[in-house]
């Protein structure tokens, strides 16, 4: 009989895609709920009427640290949160560190936590006080995670068998794989099997001139049980940007199972989720940008995959500002399967100028050696934005151009409509099938979190503290706005008839009473 413990990941094909449920559609094992990454629950009434001043439908709240990131992941009846050492809940580490948190689902009750102390080399590895950025996965008693310190690790935890989790494995990327973290490694994981894929981190040093290990993978797939070392990948190579935060997500095309991943050089790679070989490439930058103010942008949201297509923006860590140039790109996973090899939307139109020398995409100007780029007719671009004049006025507002974005798109399956947040705080909502953009929305403030669809609703928090609940809608309708008295730099959680939404310093489980 089935229980709420999700014992196993099953893949079902659906619509040619190899969708990941949990035992019952009411846990939250990952970043993105399964490995399409898409953030939807079929879930209905989740509560759109709270408020944390007056607790008013606030089931519990949770002291974190003082700067939270990863999302709150819900399976066998515990909350696992990623923050910083600033909670000081063990008196007996009191230092800067990564902190994991396990709270229980029903009253918030704090279980335990596992600290990872700083590494010694500093922000160019592991940045002061941003704690755990990774979002824990999830399977039966298991956990799999990356902690600050660039190590992924698995636990073994089981609600009532003990005060702390038990270490199964744990894999140092730095002294096993030669991997050099920049400022922080931050993968959310995903699986396939008895695979996990962990993108790594591996990026320039705090000159930001050079790749420091070239050599390094930028993605690894590890035997879930085991922490052997399956595949790896080092594509990027010296023409890594800046450092490799988009994590993987998993798709099947045509029977083959497909790592999908974002690496540092700023292209989509479909790998074959087995072997590791390359299936597919594609530049998610136009030929002719620049690093990294002439257009050219790292990636930093995560695939997402819905209806045998690929959804993915692009966009720069926020130290580096907003940037009114990126782009949204919709790619047809059959045609990049079935074609292979380069299904970018351009192709070099002058080869022979060779690529950028290493470390040198952060110094040359715009239009300097400038690339340029011609159609390719083995394309698998459905779509793409960048910037359109929507309300057909002759020019291009600000709410009509795809920004630097770090959030992941969400899409209801039921009507193909589409959330793209960008990091200067607008939300697009367009029609994932075409592109076609329906209305936009200025938030206001910067959105570091993705947006979160449940039963016909959207939930957007921002950097200022409020989420906003709109009608999955062609229409722009507004349902309501909270304030929850503290940046919200993660994505809502819906899981098991509660909502769960993340300031940097709070956990709130949000209920409204019957």
């Amino acid at each position: 009989m089935m229980t709420r413990n999700l014992r196993k990941l099953a893949f079902a094909a659906a619509a040619g895609l190899l969708i990941a449920l949990p035992s019952r559609a009411d846990d939250w094992p990952m970043f993105g709920r399964t490995p399409q990454r898409n953030m939807y629950t079929p879930e209905k009434n989740p509560p759109t009427d709270w408020d944390v001043a007056d607790k008013k439908n606030i089931k519990w709240a949770a002291e974190l640290g003082s700067l939270s990131y990863g999302n709150p992941v819900v399976a066998n009846g515990v909350v696992y949160i990623g923050t910083n050492n600033e909670a000081k809940r063990d008196p007996a580490f009191v230092k800067d560190a990564g902190v994991l948190m396990a709270f229980r689902e029903s009253d918030g009750k704090f279980l335990w936590q596992r600290i990872s102390p700083k590494l010694g080399s500093g922000r160019v590895n592991d940045w002061p006080y941003e704690g755990v950025c990774s979002t824990v996965y999830a399977e039966g008693s298991r956990i799999w995670y990356c902690t600050n310190r660039c190590e992924a690790v698995c636990l073994d935890y089981s609600p009532g068998g003990g005060p702390q989790p038990k270490v199964l494995w744990s894999v140092d990327m730095m002294a096993a794989l030669g991997v050099f973290p920049h400022n922080m490694t931050d993968c959310s994981i995903t699986a396939w099997g008895d695979y996990i894929y962990v993108t790594t981190a591996n990026g320039v040093d705090d000159t930001h001139k050079y790749v420091v290990a070239p050599q390094a993978p930028g993605i690894v797939c590890f035997e879930k049980n085991t922490g052997k070392v399956i595949w790896t990948d080092n594509s990027p190579g010296e023409n890594v940007l800046h450092g490799q935060w988009s994590s993987p997500a998993i798709a099947e095309i045509n029977g083959q199972a497909l790592c999908l991943a974002a690496l540092g050089d700023a292209w989509l790679y479909g790998f074959d989720a087995k072997t590791g070989k390359h299936v597919f490439t594609f530049d998610l930058n136009p030929k002719a940008s620049v690093y990294p103010q002439g257009g050219r942008n790292e990636v930093i949201a995560s695939p997402v995959i819905w209806d045998n297509k690929l959804y993915i923006g692009t966009g720069q860590d926020p130290e580096h500002g907003e940037g009114d140039k990126a782009d949204l790109w919709c790619i047809d996973l059959v045609k990049a399967v079935k074609t292979g090899g380069d299904v970018s939307e351009e192709l070099d139109a002058n080869p022979a100028q060779g690529k950028p020398q290493p470390g040198q995409q952060l110094m040359v100007p715009a239009g300097a050696g400038q690339r340029k780029g011609k159609p390719n007719p083995n394309s698998a671009a459905v779509w793409h934005f960048h910037a359109t004049d929507a309300n057909h006025n002759g020019k291009i507002e600000p709410a009509e151009r795809m920004h630097r974005t770090i959030s992941t798109v969400a899409i209801d399956p039921s009507t193909g409509i589409l959330f793209a947040p960008d990091f200067s705080g607008f939300l697009h909502c367009m029609d994932a099938r075409t592109g076609e953009i329906f209305w936009n929305k200025d938030l206001e403030g910067a959105v570091w979190g993705s947006p979160m669809i449940s039963d016909g609703k959207v939930y957007i928090g921002d950097e200022n503290g409020f989420v906003r609940i709109f009608e999955v809608s062609k229409k722009l309708k507004m349902l309501s706005e909270h304030d929850m008295g503290g940046k919200v730099y993660c994505s809502p959680v819906f899981a098991n008839g509660t909502l769960y939404i993340m300031t940097v310093d709070k956990l709130y489980a949000i209920e409204e009473k019957k």
